[in-house]
């Protein structure tokens, strides 16, 4: 399918005269073509297709009937059928009333070839571009992220489940890239084993049963890679896909042992044995979707983590999209955030963000690499004597970097400093005092419960302790109160996302439609807000229950 650059658009005169007929004020889809009809143009596309073939859909067509699909949450068949049978999508796409649109899986070949090209985010940067042309946005002001949790397409699965999904997975992939192969290396047996969908319900229930088959369904996993590497093996089985993924979850679950009498050994791994929640494999099917909790929710899939504007004089546009596993933390993420605002030219003065985005280093960061004000609640001091307070926590230790040494309350000079790393990452300072100073110490009760009477305190290096010292002193102001607050209209920006275009589900498999998935979510809802915003509609205020307006002061 080749590119076409001569198409031009203008609404066919039938099609004005009977829309304008049913919606004479117009509506959103009406107005995007009235009033942001410069969006996109067949020629931003133009690399996603080649020169010669038969004609492929307009461009511009499909980019936009994909930010509606995205706007009203359709499904690919149901934007397809809008095409066909909507006036208002005609008058947007310049149809004629007659025109019987394009099948549903262009839809999809669309999105594909943005894909394939690394284009995922060019819908999203053209409406942005859009809004700065019109003055509606630019660097500085503020900007706030949060992130929420997306569920995966796959089932949740039992670790028996896994291994037992992933070697049917296999052999359809194998039955289908080589039949006659795998026809003369299995037996019947193996569909009774594997022939259906691996589920608790057709697992053993006895415990002895059920390692009993994972240790059987371990062997002919392994026999099965030794016989696709094995000389005479079709070439193509080397590097399929699946076979990657059992090797993968087979290395996750089982052990082999040493050689016995009839070769290696297989062993079921402990479940203490297995990669922690950000490498293990939950599903042959999404091998990028991970397992994780956050308070009372649990979940396996992925995060996305959404960055908009908020000063008071130009409308809320999310300026920035992340879709990470779910197993990354939020303050993983913090610096690449930046990084792209920066790469956008639209870094915020100011970047407010709960705790979960903040700790010491990312305050030192984003001020010097990128002079942005990085604000969020510090993470607690969580040793006994800061949550009882009534002991000498880290704070009340005078620092003296210069000279390398910390004085405690009573007046006692360290011994040593260290430099360390915490959990073999996060560079920290190990400051000890005398073990005679502090054994003689009247006050060694508020200070340590250590049997040896030795005090120690963990510090981070000068600029993080110093950026951490000023932020906890922040957080206890009435302007960190006022500016923090500004914070919660992101949530009102995910719960938009949830209830129109389904945010926290993905029908999709891998990181990368996913993410595609939330780039053209926050496209739809940015171009809804530059409607809204350009039809003078003010934005919506937080609302209270009836009750909470009855006492305004506390509501």
């Amino acid at each position: 399918m080749s590119f076409d650059a001569k198409r031009t658009y203008n609404v066919p005169d039938q099609t004005a005269q009977v829309a304008r007929a049913i919606f004479p004020k117009g509506n959103p889809v009406m107005r995007l073509h009235d009033d942001l009809h410069s969006v996109v143009a067949d020629r931003d596309f133009a690399d996603l297709f080649p020169t010669r073939g038969r004609p492929a859909e307009a461009p511009v067509r499909l980019a936009l009937a994909t930010l509606l699909q995205f706007m009203e949450g359709l499904t690919d068949r149901q934007a397809a059928d809008a095409v066909r049978t909507r006036i208002d999508w005609k008058y947007l796409l310049c149809l004629e009333l007659t025109d019987v649109g394009f099948d549903h899986t262009v839809l999809s070949e669309f999105r594909t070839r943005l894909l394939a090209h690394g284009a995922e985010g060019r819908l999203f940067d053209a409406i942005l571009e859009l809004a700065r042309g019109r003055g509606l946005l630019k660097g500085g002001g503020r900007q706030r992220s949060d992130s929420t949790h997306v569920l995966g397409a796959m089932r949740a699965m039992s670790r028996l489940e896994v291994v037992g999904e992933t070697l049917c997975h296999a052999l359809n992939a194998l039955a289908t890239a080589a039949p006659d192969w795998l026809r003369a290396h299995t037996t019947p047996a193996w569909v009774d084993r594997y022939g259906l969908r691996a589920s608790e319900f057709r697992l053993p229930k006895s415990e002895a049963g059920r390692r009993a088959w994972a240790l059987q369904t371990g062997v002919d996993g392994f026999a099965l890679l030794a016989l696709a590497r094995a000389d005479g093996a079709p070439p193509a089985l080397r590097d399929a896909a699946a076979l990657e993924t059992l090797r993968q979850v087979w290395i996750q679950n089982f052990l082999l042992t040493e050689h016995g009498p009839e070769g290696p050994q297989v062993d079921w791994r402990a479940n203490d044995q297995v990669p922690p929640s950000g490498r293990y494999i939950g599903s042959p099917y999404d091998v990028e979707a991970r397992y994780a909790t956050k308070g009372a929710t649990v979940w396996s899939g992925y995060k996305v983590h959404l960055t908009e504007t908020c000063d008071d004089g130009t409308p809320n546009l999310i300026t920035n999209v992340e879709t990470t596993n779910a197993a990354v933390s939020d303050d993983a993420v913090t610096a690449t955030i930046h990084a792209a605002l920066d790469a956008r030219g639209l870094l915020p003065t100011t970047h407010i963000a709960d705790t979960g985005f903040v700790n010491s280093a990312l305050f030192v960061d984003a001020r010097e690499r990128y002079g942005v004000d990085l604000v969020g609640p510090t993470r607690g001091d969580r040793q006994w004597q800061a949550q009882a307070d009534a002991g000498f926590a880290a704070r009340d230790f005078a620092i003296d970097f210069a000279q390398q040494r910390a004085t405690c309350p009573a007046g006692k000079v360290s011994q040593s400093w260290t430099l360390a790393l915490a959990r073999g990452t996060t560079p920290v300072i190990k400051i000890k005092f005398s073990v005679a100073d502090c054994r003689a110490c009247p006050l060694r009760p508020q200070c340590t419960r250590s049997t040896s009477a030795r005090r120690a305190i963990t510090i981070r290096p000068e600029a993080q302790h110093e950026a951490l010292r000023i932020g906890r002193a922040r957080e206890q102001t009435a302007e960190f109160a006022v500016e923090y607050a500004r914070r919660a209209g992101i949530e009102g920006t995910i719960a938009q996302g949830v209830r129109s275009a389904r945010l926290r589900r993905t029908p999709y498999f891998g990181r990368a439609k996913t993410h595609l998935a939330h780039l053209m979510t926050a496209a739809a809802m940015n171009l809804v807000r530059l409607l809204r915003w350009l039809a003078d509609e003010p934005k919506a205020q937080t609302r209270h229950r009836a009750f909470a307006r009855l006492h305004p002061l506390t509501a």
